[in-house]
């Protein structure tokens, strides 16, 4: 008997999954997550701050530190009282709706930290002060 050929065509080619775009998802997604990504702000100095009731957590996005040796740190880096205004503006560009908490330390300087409250109030920024909690 003779066999019969199939209908159905066979070939003997590998077949291939395309992976580009795929591989184009996953950086998309990558890149959105690194973008709307919030990160957590330190101000560069640990303090010791004086005793409290916290009402509520905070989350602030601008933290500034006022030390007993009347230094102001925010971003891990040290700001005459003149400089800050600068500082603090370029970081109200980066997000218009931040919130601010100064952590002032137990030997710093009041008038110093009423200061840095004041000039955040003037440009429209909530501001709370930090203490450890009680």
């Amino acid at each position: 008997m003779a066999r019969r050929q199939s209908r159905v065509e066979t070939s003997d080619e590998e077949i291939e999954l395309n992976m580009t775009p795929m591989l184009d998802v996953v950086f998309i997604l990558l890149i959105f997550f690194i973008v709307t990504a919030v990160f957590v702000k330190e101000p560069g100095v640990e303090v010791d701050r004086p005793d409290v009731i916290l009402l509520d957590d905070e989350r602030p996005t601008i933290l500034v530190a006022v030390t007993s040796s009347d230094e102001i740190w925010v971003n891990r880096d040290v700001y005459e009282m003149a400089q800050l205004r600068g500082v603090l503006e370029q970081l109200l560009e980066e997000n218009p709706r931040a919130e601010a908490m100064i952590q002032g330390d137990l030997g710093s300087p009041v008038g110093t930290v009423l200061d840095v409250q004041e000039m955040l109030t003037e440009m429209g920024v909530r501001v709370t002060i930090s203490g450890d909690e009680t």
